[in-house]
């Protein structure tokens, strides 16, 4: 006959039960891993490996510990699973980057377990969605929710405005964010940077005035949205307006999408005014924001401190790398890109698509079409990129100013891309250009040495019957899809009161410069008097 155990044994069991999901729960928080794995061990010892709440919380702590494959090691031992255990695991994958595995582990919930969703189930599906960027299957796993029992869940909802505003569908999220009962920061902020990120400026700033209890989450969405949607000099007043109103950066996000409004107007003085507030801030040693500067500086054509900035860097990861190796590679010093290369590889760092852009390109210009080419195998074979349109244009043009143009020709052919502008310009620009004289004298002289007196000819009467003459000097503007061409003496031409208009823009530029660097003056001097930060 079973002995029933005595009430001591009983509280001591609850006592190490509660105090173990304590821990586990204080691990989880924390991200302390190996603290976590012996909690694991005394459980399992304990015999409370099955017990209550402990197998979920096993979960959740491997996974915001990052070791998503413990996690999923005790949720397939669970002899029965949950909600609780689904939720716990699913957010275990979307925090380790790994969401097609929660898209595609979902249908398992109704096949082996037979359970339906709940509202914490749901929002990490429209998460995995948001993180993929897979718009088709969010909208599916939207309408489940609807028509679930929890269809009124404003937590679920906020996610939604998320994914909607994140794939750039910010009429969508509207939707979703009206139908909201109690609106949280995380859905105001969603939404506003949906519409901040599609240009859609004035109703961003429209639903940020009206927004209840701004903080710095909220002016960090407007303004990196800003940012992102290319309005620069938007953002810049912005976060002047923001210090003005006194609010603490307490997170250095913010300043790296200042900085990168500065690269995006290649203006200099202003980035070296950021980051002299960075400097009196004390986030130079924030990751994200020495990144943010390298890239800044390299922008702005001063690769040197650049170079200072990355050399000074104590951890680095691979955005550290590939702006430092792009910006060597568009200053053409291609040979320190490839050295920067080996020492990243050397320290294990995995290079990234961008990585490998930079590369190809700094090989294009100094001619190394065996380098070239052995770096586009690479990426494929060693790395598993598979190569995008760039890479392929990166590719032509390296091998068409090396004057490889059939190899080049017969990558256009059997590349899994439709050619762009981009792509048929690096072929044709190694080509010859028609309305060039030198072309038809150099195609001249090979006629004639090979006794092709006919041809020859034709050419010279061509040539006379075009009257080339020597072109006035001229400066030319790529405007990505078109160029424009601006001539020595021109003053009729037909965008003359833009280009009057732009001139009086870069003055402003530089007095909003001088403005900024004035206002940072009195904001930090106000912060040091009231004792902020």
């Amino acid at each position: 006959m079973a002995r029933t155990p005595s009430p001591v044994h009983i509280n001591l069991g609850c006592m190490c039960y509660s105090h173990l999901l304590y821990q586990l729960q204080a691990c989880a928080r924390r991200q302390i891993p190996y603290t976590g794995k012996k909690l694991h061990a005394e459980i399992i010892k304990t015999g409370l490996h099955q017990c209550g709440s402990l197998p979920n919380n096993l979960i959740d702590m491997y996974g915001k510990c990052g070791l998503v494959q413990e996690a999923a090691h005790v949720f397939d031992e669970l002899p029965h699973r949950d909600l609780v255990s689904w939720a716990s695991i699913l957010t275990a994958y979307n925090q380790a980057n790994l969401s097609h595995i929660t898209l595609s582990t979902f249908p398992i919930i109704f096949t082996l377990d037979g359970l339906q969703p709940d509202h914490f189930v749901f929002a990490s599906l429209v998460k995995a969605c948001t993180n993929l960027g897979v718009i088709k299957q969010g909208k599916q796993v939207h309408a489940r929710f609807v028509v679930s029992p929890f269809g009124d869940d404003d937590v679920v909802k906020s996610s939604l405005v998320d994914m909607y505003a994140k794939c750039g569908l910010p009429d969508n999220a509207r939707l979703v964010f009206d139908l909201i009962t109690w609106k949280n920061s995380v859905s105001w902020t969603a939404m506003i940077s949906g519409y901040a990120r599609t240009g859609r400026k004035s109703d961003a700033i429209e639903l940020f005035q009206r927004m209840p209890g701004k903080n710095l989450l909220t002016w960090t969405a407007l303004i990196s949205g800003f940012v992102q949607s290319g309005n620069g000099f938007d953002s810049l007043n912005l976060f002047m307006e923001m210090r003005r109103e006194g609010v603490s950066i307490v997170d250095p996000f913010i300043i790296s999408s200042i900085i990168g409004a500065s690269a995006n107007l290649v203006a200099l003085k202003l980035g070296m005014q950021i980051h002299g507030l960075v400097i009196a801030l004390g986030y130079e040693s924030s990751l994200f924001v020495s990144n943010a500067l390298v890239d800044m500086y390299a922008k702005c054509s001063d690769f040197l401190v650049a170079k200072d900035i990355f050399d000074n860097m104590l951890v680095r990861d691979v955005v550290s790398w590939t702006s430092i190796i792009v910006g060597a590679a568009q200053h053409g010093r291609a040979e320190e890109a490839l050295f920067l290369y080996d020492e990243m590889v050397s320290t294990r760092m995995k290079p990234n698509e961008v990585t490998f852009v930079g590369l190809i390109y700094a090989c294009s210009h100094v001619g190394l079409v065996d380098k070239g080419l052995e770096l586009f195998n690479s990426m494929i074979k060693d790395y598993g990129i598979s190569p995008s349109l760039q890479h392929y244009t990166c590719l032509l043009d390296l091998l068409s100013r090396s004057g490889h143009l059939g190899e080049a020709e017969n990558v256009i052919k059997t590349m899994p891309f439709k050619p762009d502008e981009a792509t048929w310009a690096a072929l044709l620009s190694a080509c010859l250009k028609p309305e060039d004289p030198s072309t038809y004298i150099l195609l001249s002289n090979a006629y004639a040495g090979a006794g092709m007196w006919e041809n020859v000819s034709k050419l010279r009467k061509l040539m006379a019957t075009r009257e080339f003459k020597r072109e006035p000097g001229y400066s030319c503007i790529d405007l990505g899809k078109e160029s424009q061409v601006f001539y020595a003496g021109e003053t009729s031409h037909a965008l003359r009161d833009e280009i009057f208009e732009q001139t009086k823009k870069e003055g402003k530029l530089e007095s909003f410069c001088l403005g900024f660097s004035q206002n940072i003056a009195r904001t930090e001097e106000w912060w040091t008097v009231n004792g902020g930060r």
